[in-house]
This record gives structure tokens, sequence and C-alpha cells, in this order.
């Protein structure tokens, strides 16, 4: 398939700015297996689960990975922290009219933070901050929230909570798993009063996220790395759904792929590292059911990975059908409930 088979047309007015408040009031898009497509809200969402039934959240948690401020000529420069190396150095997106070289030094949060930068592996320069305060500290202190760029205005205080799960615990992530992002202490509580089976995965979203796929071929696109960590008892949760006859469900496009990449030789097992995988139509999913996710860019790896699990056509109909009906779009926007799709 090329890549303009994904596109479709979306009104600006459609991408939402602010999130629902409650979160629970998203609308929900429910597309059958048949294609048949059901409009309902987040708050009939534990409707639809069975009691058998596993759901796997993402528990990474966004950092504040913005920094602005200038290079020692003056210029200014802005900073998207990708993956922290260690209480001192990142990977690190640089913006500048002019790529700083191996040496030079930025001066970011109006002069507080002196970062060097140390080198370039691919797209990202490696970045080495001074002082002696970890810099997932300094990062809390004087970093931005990293609104995705189609929300076209300046971070704000209230987005340090809009724009993170309540079940955030593991920081690392520069852009937030949204399916999550609906889920507010009502409605896990009410999954709690249907003693709904839970579990957790640890992926770190990356930038790469929203980069749009360049190749007009599927297959010549390069998937971006991210961190993922699916510990044993993840695995058990998943053996004893299967046992019971229940279904995997995953919350976000991000713990299927955590669970599709910790599956080997057919069986799902512990796995810690990074992964590239691109799951596009055709691709046989092992490990989940059935997913909660949001709607998607246009010709992107997200899109993509859902049409290959809820099937191609009945998928894009769903995306009209949405923008038709004054549907949210993207992190803030409303939900889609999905189920999988097996490959003819």
């Amino acid at each position: 398939m090329k890549t303009r088979d994904f596109h479709y047309d979306l009104p600006p007015q459609h991408i939402a700015s602010h999130p629902a408040r409650p979160r629970h009031s998203s609308r929900l898009l429910d597309l059958a297996p048949d294609g048949g497509i059901h409009d309902r809200s987040m708050a009939d969402f534990p409707g639809l689960i069975g009691a058998n039934d596993l759901l796997v959240f993402n528990n990474t948690r966004v950092i504040p990975a913005r920094l602005y401020g200038q290079k020692a000529s003056g210029g200014k420069v802005e900073v998207l922290i990708e993956r922290v190396l260690d209480e001192r150095r990142a990977l690190a997106h640089v913006r500048s009219s002019k790529s700083p070289k191996a040496g030079s030094r930025l001066q970011l949060a109006d002069g507080m933070l002196d970062v060097e930068v140390t080198g370039r592996e691919g797209e990202l320069f490696s970045l080495t901050f001074g002082g002696n305060e970890p810099l997932l500290d300094l990062l809390e202190r004087w970093g931005h929230v990293p609104l995705p760029p189609y929300i076209e205005r300046d971070d704000e205080q209230v987005d340090r909570d809009d724009y993170q799960t309540l079940y955030a615990r593991h920081p690392g992530a520069v852009a937030a798993p949204t399916a999550g992002l609906h889920f507010d202490r009502e409605l896990l509580d009410a999954l709690a009063a249907r003693n709904i089976h839970t579990a957790y995965v640890t992926l770190h979203v990356g930038a790469g996220t929203f980069q749009p796929v360049r190749a007009e071929q599927l297959e010549a696109h390069v998937m971006h790395a991210e961190q993922v960590t699916v510990d044993a008892s993840v695995c058990e949760a998943v053996a004893q759904t299967r046992a019971r006859g229940g279904r995997v469900i995953a919350i976000g496009t991000t713990v299927v792929r955590s669970l599709e990449s910790a599956v080997q030789a057919g069986e799902l097992r512990p796995f810690s590292g990074d992964t590239r995988l691109f799951i596009t139509p055709g691709y046989r999913f092992t490990a989940v059911d059935a997913m909660l996710t949001n709607f998607h860019l246009p010709e992107s790896t997200l899109l993509m990975l859902v049409c290959a699990f809820a099937g191609f056509e009945p998928v894009m109909a769903a995306y009209r059908h949405a923008v038709a009906q004054n549907y949210r779009f993207f992190s803030y926007g409303d939900a889609m409930f999905l189920q999988l799709r097996p490959v003819e």
C-alpha cells in the first residue's frame, strides 16, 4: 500500500486544543466487527468490557521535555528532549537557524541551564547538562509540557495535569499515551466496581510518533525507536485472560505495539528494550483482541496500525463518519473502540 492511501480530509476546527471536561465525557465511536458504527460516550466504556476481559494500560509519565533559550552566538534555540540517558545526559531535537556543533553551549531557561552539545546521533543531538541536580528534576522545574505540533498554542499550567494519565508512574515519555487521557477517577472507579482485570506496560512515547511517513511506499519507512518494558506479571495476566476466555484490550496503540513487540515465536514473553515495530495492513496480531484509541493524523503510522487492526475500509469509513459528526480529533480529542478483524 502507499502512504497516500491513508489520507483523509480534516477541517482544522476538528482538532481539539483542550481536553473534554470531565475526561469521561469524551465521545466514543464504537466500530463493530461487521463495520457498524455506534456513537457513544466514554461513560459507556465499562459496559463494553466483559468480566473475563483484561485492560492493559501504558503507565509511562510525560516529562516537561521542551526547553527554550539561546546559543552562545545569541540565536534562539528550542530543545525537545527525546530520551533521558542518565542524570546529566539526553538525546534531543534542537531547532535553531543553524544546527549547533559539537562543543558548543546552549543557555536554556533564561540562562538557568548551561548545556553542552557533545555530538549527534542521526537527527538527534547529544546534550550534557551542567550542575549536580538530576536532569529529570531540572526538567520539572524549567521545562514546558511538550504539546503536539498540531495544538497551536503555548502550553499552560493546566496541561501539566491534562497531558498526563492519572496512573502515570515511570517518567520518560515526551508525548502522552492519549487513549489513557479519557480515564478520570470516576471512570476508573466504575471499572474497579465491576472488578475488571487490569495490567500495565511501559512504553516511553517519543516525538517520532508525530513525524509524517515521508516514503511513498510503506515498506520504505524507517520506524523510530521507543523504549518498552513488558514484565512477567503482564504475560501471566494475558495467559490467565486467555485461559478464562476473555479478551486482551489495549488502552492505546502504544500498548498494542508493546505487547506485539514482546511476542516471540508466537508466545508473549517478558521484554525490555527498544522497539521499532511498524504495523501495517496484513500484519497478524497475536497479543491483542480489542483496543481503545484516539483519532490519528492522516498518513501516520498510528492510523496504519489501526487500519491493520480493524480493517482498512471500515476504519476509513469510521473516520469519515467522525468528521461528518464533528468528533474531536488527535491528542485531546475523542476516542474509538475497535475489535480485531482477522486477516483474510
